[in-house]
């Protein structure tokens, strides 16, 4: 659940600190403080703080943020229901990840890892002052706990990332071991790592799937001071947290409350922000960003207006088909219709041009296919070539693109060309089947902002005799909707981080293809696509990761799954002036837990 992880891995300074083995039949290995996926990580042993923190920031304060729709409930580790934003911060896992690093964990509940060069096992040694937020100890049965759990009742992820899993044994209160099928998939050790922990004695007599408003017991930096159901929540920082004093955690959860509102519209949302209400908001609108954000406040430096660029791959914004639905069967129809969405008429005329056409499912990274495959890669894709598209070996993919004026003529022929080799015809202003049946889609979207998009796109598909039409629903149904693969076309990132691994078998599997609540909502059902996420999961260096993931880009591509949509490199986001930032942030993120409430009468620098 923690891993959208973040972009290439830092020049490495510091070797992986090793404490003299214990004296106890049960280690094998020396232990570490922190595990890189590749490489060593970036912090010693010695380390005292992470880079971009401020020690002196203030601890006092609230930052209030917005959230939209509803909620139901505080499990985010389940499929039904909606989740309140900000439920991660009520519980600890095993170790932290760094903000500037591309998968390297550190010691937070787990004091220190062990595990052996070829990644077979992990054994975590916990913290013996690790507590719950009510003083309980934390202890290796609950790890266990947690991880039964999830793996019986949790979402379908867990499972897939999990799966690998033979054996977990509790050594000691303090000390749990979990064996894998094989040393094959190097990242299972981290994985587990990210493991959050709940309380076996909390969770007693309940049910873990189901979607409620009980409060769950924690081990993390915040507790839930108080809520109002599916309109507000209210997290107040745990002032006897057991690991503030950890080096993963000096001169961050800097707010003494953290407050969600929800909004069922945007641009309420907005107008609350700007009214004071909301101090900090992150813009994904480009024509608000360009126009909306004027006025006395921004003028007077009351509201602080940034971009701030970063190196996190952006994965793949799109529309995306339900490949269960039989008219989306053909890759032929998928493409036809990808043809007749302008991106770049959308990206001049709604955008301000703001925008960058995504062209791969790792976009903004060093993960994405360029080019032709060779070395390496073509190596890896030439046992598959029967079962791929001749092109993909011979030609670039790129995207086909129009002069941004509105006129898609080229584009409608192509796509009734590709229509009629699906076996469609257009007759009398209608594209039929065999059947004289019209093909119509609709476009799930739960965002009323989404419209101005989406109509030029239905203009251009009534063009080509398609029928179609918008269902807009509230965060909670578009949730439910997608679970239950209730949709014909719907619009999400799909997020990808700088070191993809177990989470792709999830994304892209065929054995999740038909899970309620899975990542493969698209129901994709691919014996290479299979076989390629296989490659990635097993990659032994860091070389071998990028050839494999290039690979699988490669392929999805040229599968046309989905309509590629846009992405952009920075963060837009604005924020009233007491609340302040380090002036050095993380490669692959906002760290907003290392921001601050700053009294403006005040001189506390960053």
């Amino acid at each position: 659940m923690n891993k959208l992880l973040r972009t290439a891995l830092l020049s490495l300074s510091s070797l992986l600190f090793t404490l003299p083995v214990l004296a106890t039949s049960n280690v094998s290995e020396p232990l570490r403080h922190a595990i890189a996926m590749h490489g060593e990580p970036a912090y010693g042993n010695s380390f005292t703080h992470f880079d971009y923190v401020n020690l002196n920031a203030p601890r006092t304060g609230s930052l209030r943020r917005s959230a939209m729709g509803s909620f139901d409930n505080f499990n985010a580790y389940i499929v039904k229901g909606v989740t309140a934003d900000g439920t991660g911060y009520l519980f600890d896992t095993l170790m932290q990840q760094s903000g500037d690093e591309a998968f390297t964990l550190y010691s937070l509940v787990a004091e220190f890892i062990e595990v052996p060069d070829d990644r077979s096992w992990v054994r975590f040694h916990l913290n013996p002052n690790a507590r719950f937020s009510d003083g309980s100890e934390l202890t290796a049965s609950d790890v266990e706990f947690t991880f039964n759990v999830l793996i019986e009742k949790g979402v379908p992820q867990l499972r897939a990332q999990y799966k690998e899993v033979t054996r977990v044994e509790v050594e000691s209160k303090s000390v749990i071991k979990f064996s894998f099928k094989d040393n094959k998939n190097k990242e299972l050790a981290l994985i587990l790592a990210q493991l959050p922990v709940f309380s076996e004695k909390d969770w007693q007599g309940k049910d873990f799937a189901k979607a409620n408003l009980n409060i769950p017991l924690g081990s993390g930096p915040y507790t839930i001071k108080s809520f109002d159901a599916g309109r507000s929540i209210d997290y107040q920082r745990n002032d006897d947290y057991w690991a503030k004093d950890l080096p993963v955690n000096r001169g961050r959860y800097n707010f003494k409350h953290i407050i969600f509102d929800y909004y069922k519209d945007g641009s309420i949302a907005f107008e609350a922000f700007k009214a004071g209400d909301v101090d900090f908001r992150s813009e994904n609108i480009s024509k608000q960003w360009a126009t909306g954000y004027q006025g006395k406040n921004f003028m007077s430096g009351k509201i602080i207006k940034e971009e701030i660029q970063h190196q996190n791959p952006q994965g793949m914004q799109a529309f995306w088909f339900n490949l269960r639905r039989d008219k989306f069967k053909d890759p032929n129809v998928r493409k036809a219709l990808g043809l007749m969405f302008d991106f770049e008429w959308t990206n001049k005329t709604l955008f301000y041009g703001a925008y960058k056409r995504s062209d791969s499912f790792f976009s903004n990274s060093e993960l994405a296919a360029t080019g032709i495959p060779k070395g390496d890669e073509l190596a890896l894709l030439a046992p598959f070539k029967a079962q791929l598209p001749p092109e993909l070996f011979t030609q670039v993919y790129t995207l086909d693109k129009t002069k941004g004026d509105g006129r898609v003529r080229k584009q409608q022929r192509q796509a009734i060309k590709l229509f009629k080799q699906a076996g469609w015809t257009l007759k009398s202003g209608k594209m039929l089947d065999a059947n004289g049946k019209q093909f119509s889609v609709e476009f799930l979207a739960y965002s009323p902002s989404f419209e101005r998009v989406i109509q030029p796109f239905r203009k251009n598909l009534q063009r080509i005799g398609i029928a179609s039409e918008i269902r807009i629903v509230d965060v909670s149904q578009y949730v439910n909707r997608l679970n239950n693969f209730d949709f014909d076309i719907y619009t999400l990132t799909q997020a990808q981080s700088l070191s993809p691994g177990n989470e792709q078998l999830s994304m892209w599997g065929s054995e999740f293809a038909n899970i309620p609540g899975t990542l493969n909502r698209i129901g994709l059902q691919d014996p290479v696509v299979d076989a390629l996420v296989a490659k990635v999961i097993n990659a032994t260096d860091r070389d071998s990761l990028i050839t494999a993931t290039k690979a699988l880009d490669r392929v999805l591509l040229w599968k046309n799954l989905v309509i590629p949509q846009w992405h952009i490199s920075s963060y837009r986001v604005a924020y009233w002036q007491q609340i302040q930032r380090p002036e050095k942030l993380p490669k692959y993120g906002l760290a907003i837990d290392s921001w601050w409430h700053q009294d403006t009468t005040s001189n506390t620098g960053n």
